[in-house]
């Protein structure tokens, strides 16, 4: 149900902007999208798990919370990393 540590490693790689950043924006943006992904799969077979539907909710508005302010910061960056990890505006 979570990202497993081979995942995030390739995740960072991914979107990192520079060696060993796991902080920035858009890597925690992107890692929270591979979690929302995982939860999603997972409620699709257990429909009446509503404690994930809860964290699942919290995490989106986590990421449009941080969406918003890589916005604010960089937009470039903001419509590179929509496009890439296919997320609605």
């Amino acid at each position: 149900m979570t990202v497993t540590k081979a995942q995030k490693e390739e995740i960072i790689k991914k979107f990192a902007q520079k060696k060993g950043d796991t902080g920035s924006p858009e890597v925690q943006i992107a890692i929270l999208t591979a979690e929302i992904e995982n939860l999603k799969n997972h409620l699709e077979t257990h429909k009446k798990d509503n404690h994930s539907r809860r964290w699942i909710l919290q995490m989106v508005a986590k990421r449009r919370k941080m969406l918003t302010y890589l916005k604010s910061k960089s937009a470039a960056k903001y419509e590179e990393l929509i496009a890439s990890l296919w997320i609605r505006k």
